[in-house]
């Protein structure tokens, strides 16, 4: 296996287009035609966990956060960022990394952390938009069950919890075939009318490839016309930060001892409560001071993320509980997350899970 086939596992998982535009991530050093002899994963990459992945045969880092996230100009080993791209490629390692591609994923950081608190009723708190597209195309009547069956099965149709989904309308087309067509119906150069149906189904970004080629597969058309729509519409399945809830409310000191058990970490910064006891929580791992609002608009009681700064905490307005877990602590168990699923879906060689310590706090 190459580092170009795990890339394309990675893709299928968490595609690139779910990046923020500030981001940088994918392949950021190493050569995509590499042979991979093991795979590590961690949440940073830093020189510690270069010289692990050496010393454990692991030519392949896949890690959350990118190293490299502005430009760099040269790379002469100043800097903590230049020295483990330098050290990565005088050892033939390639650096891989995800990002805000699992901030945005259904079941990336954010399920997480409200697995490690035990939340029920999960939902999306800031949907992403303009990540579906509007399939129209038309088939002669008789052709439409097979070709809708077979956009379903590349991935088309599906809404929420809801599959096989599409919208049909009757019409009449007409085309005249020159003398160079093919058609599957009519003579050339004489008019055609046929009784079509007008067939409408939504496709996510990341399998408009996949359908396309199962459109031209299963139409029986020698030229198939279609449009793709984009749409502004909120993909309740894609976006960031995460709403869930207790199944029965929990009090605020046991709410606090609870983040603390599970996060591990040894101090808290919150708002002043506003109320007694918490039961649905937003939650969003890193810096997510951006959805204080939307936390609020939710009717969260509760909203854990981290980097707050001091003026953020007045925002609570005394209607939310702002809890700031720590950067590391918000985002610990992602690696976990990358390295069972690829633990799934590659059997040829060993990924394995990084021991190097890269959270840069301490606490005393």
């Amino acid at each position: 296996m190459k580092v170009a086939d795990v890339h394309r596992l990675l893709e299928d998982w968490a595609p690139s287009h779910w990046s923020e535009e500030f981001d940088n991530t994918g392949l950021l050093v190493g050569d995509p035609q590499s042979e991979v002899t093991g795979i590590l994963v961690s949440l940073d990459c830093l020189e510690n966990v270069v010289e692990e992945a050496e010393k454990k045969g692991c030519n392949l880092i896949v890690c959350f956060h990118p190293i490299i996230f502005k430009g760099l100009k040269k790379i002469t080993g100043k800097t903590y960022v230049e020295r483990v791209v330098l050290k990565a490629i005088q050892k033939g390692i390639a650096i891989y990394a995800l990002h805000t591609r699992l901030d945005n994923h259904r079941e990336g950081v954010n399920d997480r952390i409200c697995e490690q608190l035990g939340l029920d009723k999960r939902q999306i708190l800031l949907p992403k938009s303009n990540e579906l597209l509007k399939l129209i195309t038309y088939v002669p009547k008789e052709h439409a069950e097979a070709l809708k069956q077979g956009l379903f099965e590349a991935g088309a149709g599906s809404v929420g919890n809801y599959s096989d989904c599409s919208f049909s309308m009757r019409g009449q087309g007409q085309y005249k075939p020159s003398q160079e067509a093919n058609p599957h119906q009519g003579v050339k150069g004489e008019l055609e009318k046929v009784e079509e149906l007008q067939l409408q189904v939504l496709v996510e970004k990341s399998n408009q490839h996949k359908v396309h080629r199962a459109l031209l597969k299963n139409h029986p058309y020698e030229e198939v016309a279609h449009e793709w729509v984009p749409l502004a519409n909120e993909h309740q399945d894609i976006g960031m930060g995460m709403l869930g809830e207790f199944s029965e409310a929990i009090e605020i000191p046991a709410f606090l001892k609870l983040i603390k058990t599970q996060f591990g970490t040894p101090v808290l910064r919150h708002s002043n409560p506003g109320l007694t006891s918490i039961k649905k929580v937003a939650v969003l791992g890193g810096s997510g001071a951006f959805a204080i609002n939307a936390a609020r608009r939710a009717g969260a009681d509760a909203f854990l993320t981290a980097d707050l700064k001091y003026h953020n905490f007045f925002e609570a307005e005394n209607q939310l509980l702002l809890v700031d877990i720590g950067h590391y602590e918000s985002e610990q168990f992602t690696k976990n997350l990358i390295c069972e699923y690829l633990s799934k879906k590659i059997s040829s060689f060993a990924v394995t899970l990084a021991e190097s310590i890269t959270n840069p706090i301490n606490y005393f």
